[in-house]
């Protein structure tokens, strides 16, 4: 079936340029949550940083460093918020400037985490390592699905026979990042894990302050998950559609 055909039958099932109503409503869907998701979490970490602690984020990164023995990993700031990201090819800290500098529970949380990913890194963990060796392949696959993707929205056609073979390409694509954002969940779960053990062992938080900073690691986790679900429903929806036309 060619890539001509493949449109026509999307476009029976009801659309907008050969894309059925169903992914739309999935597209918004996905936002909706992810929205709801982003907004809990922003409201978390305002209210958290309300909430002082003994120590800045930038403080904390480095006791947590030192005390899980690494030395070569400097902590470092970034302009933004939420830009918080450990860098293991440079091996660096990035914290945004509120939560370098500010001593709060969201400060703290959010430098801990990051650091949980300095130790996943200096232990060899099995799920950071795996997912730093999909980033080249992540990176090619975004491009190729986005240039598929065009193709798709304008409908060009590809000469006789050559549908099953973009149907394959496109799905392909789509399962290396889906699989990207599947692998990230273990490591944003282990990171935040590693964190709140720090934080209780170290006494930089007290009881109450602990709870706060594992519901902030919670929402942050969950903005993952939301991503992973969407990128699922999305590959699923579109394995379905075009398997389904091919075979027609």
């Amino acid at each position: 079936m060619n890539f001509e055909m493949m449109f026509l039958a999307a476009q029976q099932q009801g659309g907008f340029q050969g894309i059925g109503f169903g992914y739309w409503a999935l597209i918004i869907g996905t936002m909706v949550v992810s929205t709801l998701i982003s907004g809990t979490l922003k409201r978390r970490f305002q209210e958290y940083s309300q909430i002082p602690t003994n120590l800045t984020g930038a403080q904390a990164a480095e006791a947590m460093l030192r005390e899980h023995g690494i030395h070569d990993v400097k902590v470092i700031h970034t302009p933004g918020q939420l830009t918080d990201h450990y860098d293991p090819t440079n091996k660096t800290v990035n914290l945004s400037e509120p939560v370098y500098a500010m001593n709060t529970v969201a400060a703290v949380a959010v430098a801990a985490h990051e650091c949980g990913h300095a130790v996943q890194h200096k232990e060899a963990y099995a799920w950071l390592g795996f997912r730093s060796k999909m980033v080249p392949a992540v990176q090619f696959a975004s491009g190729m699905q986005n240039f598929l993707m065009m193709l798709m929205i304008f409908g060009v056609l590809v000469f006789q026979g050559g549908g099953t073979v973009f149907i394959w390409a496109f799905l392909g694509t789509m399962a290396v990042t889906t699989l990207f954002t599947v692998v990230t969940l273990p490591v944003e779960f282990d990171a935040s894990n590693r964190a709140l053990a720090w934080i209780e062992k170290s006494g930089a938080a007290n009881r109450m302050q602990h709870e706060k900073a594992k519901n902030a690691l919670f929402w942050a986790a969950m903005t993952y998950v939301a991503a992973a679900v969407g990128a699922i429903a999305q590959l699923a929806y579109w394995a379905a559609m075009l398997l389904g036309s091919a075979k027609q």
